[in-house]
């Protein structure tokens, strides 16, 4: 599945498409840092407009306007680039995999499965991995960049449960994101989601299996298809029951998680001592802030999908690994 970073054949796509591809979300986080620091201003000029009649012109509020239009249309091109060349980076990632997998279709050809792996399962990764690889970086890249933005904008101002303790926010934010994803974590563990989504990713495909025999084999009974697909039914049944469970607890927290910053603020809402603007800042940063810390919780659903299949293209690479030896001993033999 690593062959992209170890051929020399994709070092170029490799290494210098990763740089070009970090670099590009780094220069997208400072932008929602520039947006951070605009909403700040904006709500504070809104605050100062509707306290005093003509406190502001038309000339001010539009030009708060046109520097935000400036700096999403920035974001926006900058995120189009970003998702053009994320999906050729990855492309060249399955076809990599892919060109191996040609090489010793021989081997593998005979694998329960084979078929599956070489064409669905890779695009699935692949797909997978565009999500999740960005949206993991741009996760690292915000809590650097909002980390000692969220100190900064907390100094002085009472938290709930902490004071006016510098690191009260941002230790309310990691609390509160980090026990919600452990919450998850232990909860798709006792549910064992892996092991279904992976069981049902077996079922499906033994079933499409004995679909593509019966396309050429006459003799195949129909209950031997039924057969199959009751074992389908049963899976899939079970996936639904074992998500709702999950999605339960999930969905509590996500609309808990709405109120968090607000919860955490409460004292210095109450006390007015802070302005619309600082407050809107604040509460944006610690958003941005408790979402990098939940990326697990958020991307649990596609990482168990991911985990299932990156399980069945390892046990496949393995034992196309072990049918080469085989082939190797017998040549040795003779």
């Amino acid at each position: 599945m690593f062959k992209f970073f170890t051929d020399r054949r994709w070092f170029i796509w490799a290494y210098l498409g990763s740089v070009v591809i970090l670099t590009s979300i780094w220069v997208q986080v400072q932008i929602d840092v520039k947006i951070n620091e605009w909403f700040g201003e904006f709500y504070d000029m809104i605050q100062k407009a509707l306290g005093t009649p003509n406190a502001i012109t038309m000339q001010e509020y539009m030009s708060q306007l046109v520097s935000f239009a400036q700096l999403a249309a920035i974001s926006i091109c900058l995120g189009l680039a970003i998702s053009f060349l994320t999906s050729h980076f990855l492309f060249r990632w399955r076809t990599s995999m892919v060109d191996w997998y040609h090489s010793v279709y021989d081997k593998a050809r005979t694998i329960e499965g084979a078929s599956q792996r070489v064409q669905e399962d890779t695009i699935k990764f692949s797909r997978i991995m565009e999500g999740l690889g960005t949206s993991l970086i741009e996760s690292v890249l915000i809590l650097v960049e909002y980390f000692p933005l969220l100190m900064g904008l907390s100094v002085g101002i009472p938290i709930l449960w902490f004071g006016e303790w510098q690191y009260g926010l941002v230790s309310g934010a990691l609390i509160w994101a980090v026990g919600g994803t452990i919450l998850m974590i232990v909860l798709a563990w006792l549910l064992r989601l892996v092991g279904i989504e992976y069981d049902l990713q077996k079922k499906e495909a033994a079933y499409r299996k004995i679909l593509v025999i019966a396309e050429d084999d006459g003799g195949i009974r129909p209950k031997t298809l039924e057969e199959l697909f009751d074992g389908v039914r049963k899976i899939h049944f079970k996936s639904y029951l074992y998500y709702l469970y999950f999605n339960i607890g999930r969905l509590a927290y996500l609309q808990a998680n709405v109120l968090a910053a607000y919860i955490f603020l409460a004292p210095a809402i109450v006390a007015g001592v802070m302005t619309l603007g600082v407050m809107q800042q604040i509460v944006r940063a610690f958003g941005r802030v408790e979402g990098s810390l939940q990326y697990l919780f958020r991307a649990w659903p596609t990482l168990v999908e991911l985990a299932s299949v990156y399980k069945r293209l390892r046990e496949f690479e393995n034992q196309i690994n072990i049918n080469i030896e085989k082939d190797n001993i017998e040549i040795v033999g003779k």
